[in-house]
Order: structure tokens, then sequence, then C-alpha cells
């Protein structure tokens, strides 16, 4: 199977609307409502389920993308390890992309594939 993995890095290009959090700063809260997810533009930001790390994310990595797929609340926190710069995608963006280019919903599966196999072998 080909891989033709869409950079998220794109989205978060110039002139993209950015918002900034310091480090310790919380991006999303568990049980949040969400209606959009984001590409981090720079920074690392450490995913929690209670006092429990399921991972750290970096540059053009996305976050909160569940939010767009399933309408149920966030299901993990997001705090900024270093200070970070992330950029919306809305959930008008995102049904455009997927409409528009079949890979980048691909990617995004595969995203929430292998963060899924991760927390199976960690639990």
């Amino acid at each position: 199977m080909s891989d033709m993995a869409i950079n998220f890095g794109v989205l978060a290009g110039a002139g993209a609307p950015v918002r900034e959090f310091k480090a310790g700063e919380v991006i999303l809260n568990e049980g949040d409502a969400g209606a959009e997810f984001f590409v981090i533009q720079s920074g690392k930001v450490d995913v929690r389920l209670g006092n429990r790390l399921l991972g750290t994310l970096g540059d053009h990595d996305i976050l909160g993308e569940m939010a767009l797929i399933d309408p149920a609340p966030r299901s993990a926190t997001a705090v900024a390890k270093t200070d970070v710069k992330i950029v919306p995608v809305s959930e008008k963006q995102f049904l455009f992309l997927v409409s528009h280019t079949p890979h980048f919903a691909l990617n995004v599966m595969r995203i929430l594939a292998r963060r899924l196999r991760a927390q199976n072998i960690a639990a």
C-alpha cells in the first residue's frame, strides 16, 4: 500500500490564524465539547488522560481531530509542554479537505489508528 502522507504543516503555513500558549497552559480539557482540531505550528504538547501521559506531539502533528469525526466530548487534556503555536482547523475546513483531498482523510484515519494501537499496547 502506498503511503502518500499529507504534510499537516501546510495547514499551519503563512497567513493561518495562530493561537499561542505558554508552557504549562491547558490547550483543551478532557470532557469539553470540540468544534475544531489543531495543527501544531511549533512547540510540544503533552496529551494526558488524568495523570497518565498518553503522548507528546510536536511540530506539524494534529491534535483534537476526533472532535470533527465524533461529536463526543474531548477524550483527553492537552497541555503545552513548551511555548506552542497552534492553528485551528474548523469543521467547514475539515469537510472541504476530506471531500477534495481523499488522502487527507486517509492520513487522519492512519493517525487515529496509530494512536489507538499505542493506547491498546500501553493498557
